[in-house]
């Protein structure tokens, strides 16, 4: 995944459910803070694009990402086409420590415009360390692999992920609790 795709991927998440701004969650948000290279190859394999409409409540959220999903999701046109996916995602989707919309990253550029060439659409990418929170709570191997390249890169730092993980609500403490022990060889 490239830093173009992920724009135009917020442009057209925006454009489809009619609405000005997003929220990227998935793994492809790390391309919010780093450029694609600068990352190690592990960290922008993924070809779907987690997004996170904004709304109201999550039952409106919900009815969004399913529009984004039908229309720009996996095997649509749009990914024969542009060879990425665009996933629409619910608040249920990652677990998240608390204050993660206050390190959202903004994205807004030419490349999020819509023919009018201005930014008129913007994407909020999760913090480098959000995401690799979101990913140690889910702990796959493909989550395994995302953090501890990133790690392996020392673009993220452990003591820091050890930190916000302390910040998972504690219905999900045993997710959190497991990314820590899986952190440990690289804490200091």
């Amino acid at each position: 995944m490239r830093r173009d795709q992920l724009e135009h991927a917020i442009r057209t998440a925006c454009q489809i459910i009619d609405h000005r701004e997003i929220i990227v969650v998935g793994s492809q948000a790390i391309l919010g803070t780093f450029r694609e290279e600068d990352l190690p190859p592990q960290a922008t394999m993924s070809v779907e694009i987690d997004v996170l409409p904004i709304a109201d409540d999550n039952d409106e959220t919900e009815r969004l990402a399913d529009i984004i999903e039908g229309v720009a999701g996996e095997l649509s046109p749009f990914e024969e086409l542009h060879g990425f996916s665009i996933d629409g995602v619910d608040l249920t989707t990652a677990i998240l420590p608390d204050g993660w919309r206050d390190r959202l990253v903004k994205v807004q550029n030419r490349n999020t415009a819509a023919l009018s060439g201005e930014p008129q659409f913007t994407g909020w990418c999760l913090s480098a360390e959000d995401v690799c929170v979101a990913k140690l709570c889910a702990l796959r191997e493909k989550d395994r692999n995302f953090v501890g390249a990133l790690l392996d890169a020392g673009l993220v730092d452990a003591a820091d992920l050890v930190k916000l993980l302390a910040d998972v609500s504690g219905t999900h403490s045993a997710s959190a609790d497991r990314a820590r022990a899986w952190l440990s060889p690289w804490v200091s």
